[in-house]
């Protein structure tokens, strides 16, 4: 598997992580002998980086992973959680007393005295702008609490912010073949910074696997259900804001652009992997089988230039309109 730096971590990570949201909830029922199954096989095919959050099954990520890892002892994953979601998403909520209390929290759910890294949970705006907030998160690193702290956001405004805070050491966003925003800014940006990035919902919540028909049904606890319309939280965290008969449509066209030997799921990790300034892309995976084959993605040579503009015309013509300006 090969590594990245990510950013002002220090710490060179698999390329292919792990996503860790169908772990703890919203995906469905994934039982816990199915979880280990799934951590089990990641780390076994060279995954070294998880990502989770506090709010993912109310902590039952990341009590999973400390799990599997106490079980698995010498294993050497780097761990990335989240804070900031267990509130009403007001920017004054973003204190110092609340950030100890939640890292508090994550600390005893892992089973660690320093989280590796804390990422901010797609919070308003107004909190990346807000020097009170990256005071409060520089308190957590001298505390000892936390090594390191990032952003996951929802927008490119929000990354660019972000990016140009000093200590800021990566930012999470949505990245794929529907979401191509973030490559004109926010890649470069980061580059140019020393700041990580993630690459999160890279399949479009299972979009781009071209698995789904506009017949697909998904369970009631499964956020493809209850947030289509962006009912729970923001609508771009679910199919990448892509309307769902638009994006099944455009899938089986991305599907059929697969080389042989290649799976559309692996064709859409295989191009995040490709574009500079990545450090690593973090599907989820609710089987083993589907953990394992993600990471096969990092073993597939670069897709080329007429497979990258073919990606990027079904971009330009069937879902630019639709996410473009919007995130």
């Amino acid at each position: 598997m090969q590594t990245r730096v990510l950013g002002r971590t220090g710490r060179p990570v698999s390329v292919v992580g792990l996503g860790t949201w169908q772990l703890g909830a919203d995906w469905g029922a994934v039982d816990d002998a199915t979880a280990f199954g799934v951590l089990a096989a990641a780390v076994e095919s060279g995954v070294t980086l998880l990502d989770t959050a506090d709010v993912y099954g109310d902590g039952r990520s990341e009590q999973t992973i400390a799990r599997f890892l106490h079980a698995h002892p010498g294993t050497d994953v780097f761990v990335a959680t989240k804070m900031g979601r267990r509130v009403e998403q007001l920017p004054e909520h973003y204190v110092l007393e609340n950030f100890r209390a939640w890292t508090d929290r994550s600390r005893h759910n892992l089973g660690v005295d320093t989280l590796d890294l804390v990422q901010l949970h797609c919070p308003p705006t107004a909190v990346y702008r807000s020097d009170s907030v990256f005071d409060a998160l520089d308190s957590l690193v001298a505390d000892g609490r936390i090594a390191h702290y990032g952003v996951s956001v929802e927008t490119v405004e929000q990354a660019l912010i972000a990016i140009a805070r000093p200590h800021v050491a990566s930012v999470q966003i949505i990245l794929n073949a529907f979401r191509h925003k973030p490559l004109e800014q926010v890649l470069p940006a980061a580059a140019a910074a020393g700041v990580g990035v993630l690459a999160r919902v890279p399949l479009a919540s299972g979009l781009l696997s071209g698995r789904y028909t506009r017949d697909t049904a998904f369970a009631a606890d499964d956020h493809r259900s209850f947030n289509r319309h962006g009912e729970a939280f923001d609508v771009g965290e679910t199919f990448a804001g892509v309307d769902y008969d638009t994006g099944v449509a455009a899938a089986h066209e991305f599907a059929a652009l697969a080389p042989d030997g290649v799976t559309p799921a692996q064709l859409a990790l295989r191009w995040i992997i490709d574009q500079p300034g990545v450090s690593t892309v973090i599907p989820g995976a609710r089987t083993p089988e589907q953990a394992r084959a993600n990471a096969a993605a990092a073993g597939l040579p670069p897709i080329g230039d007429d497979l990258a503009a073919a990606v990027r015309e079904l971009y330009d013509t069937r879902i630019r309109p639709l996410v473009h300006d919007r995130w």
